[in-house]
């Protein structure tokens, strides 16, 4: 029986205000326009939310039979979400003690003398590591981050987007292509596709607005979303 609820996680998503939409566009970190935003603020400034999505990721994971020593939030986003998963990854374990579990945490910038693990990491992370990003948009900055990871010497069994806004890359692919050809498995525990429906309402947004990001998708989508 599946511990992860895909439901279940999608209204947790939709409480706590992950997803948004704004009347005029805005320009996000990648550069492109977008008239919706998903961020994980409201959850990862509260403590008892973050241990909540921590559980999530940890069921997700599970499910999928994967094998996990340090979870590795990509810098600044995840970072508070690596580090409380891997505390609750270590509560759990059967083998908890002192020494059993790394604590690792990226630089957002790295430094540019002494080892090479020094360089991106403040402890690095140790055996089999998941890699966990908030919002994938491109990928292209946690794509550059877990090649950084992996020339680190660092083991990725993985990376896993919270919120994959189901955007093509700058190169005109899926993010889940552009690791996989690299080598790295990519879940999604959550996508636009499945949210958008969910939060727009063409009531209270307007017709206008459902259209715009219509729009969108056909732009920059690996498929097209409706909303109408």
């Amino acid at each position: 029986m599946n511990k992860f609820k895909q439901e279940t996680f999608n209204d947790f998503i939709k409480d706590n205000g992950v997803y948004g939409f704004f009347p005029d566009s805005i320009t996000l970190a990648s550069g492109r326009k977008s008239y919706f935003y998903a961020n994980w603020r409201n959850v990862v400034e509260d403590v008892y939310l973050t241990n909540q999505l921590a559980q999530f990721i940890l069921d997700f994971i599970d499910d999928m039979g994967m094998k996990v020593d340090t979870f590795y939030g990509i810098p600044d986003g995840a970072t508070k979400i690596g580090i409380i998963t891997q505390n609750n990854h270590a509560f759990r374990s059967d083998h908890y003690k002192k020494g059993s579990h790394t604590l690792s945490m990226g630089r957002k910038t790295p430094k540019t003398h002494g080892a090479l693990k020094d360089r991106y990491f403040v402890g690095a992370p140790k055996g089999k590591t998941l890699v966990l990003e908030d919002v994938t948009t491109t990928g292209g900055s946690a794509f550059k981050n877990v090649l950084s990871m992996s020339e680190a010497g660092v083991d990725i069994v993985g990376v896993i987007s919270l919120t994959n806004r189901m955007q093509k890359t700058t190169e005109n692919t899926a993010v889940s292509d552009m690791f996989k050809n690299a080598g790295f498995d990519f879940y999604s525990m959550s996508t636009s596709f499945d949210m958008l429906p969910i939060i727009y309402n063409p009531t209270t947004h307007g017709e206008e607005l459902g259209r715009k990001v219509e729009e969108e998708f056909d732009q920059y989508g690996v498929n097209s979303l409706k909303l109408l």
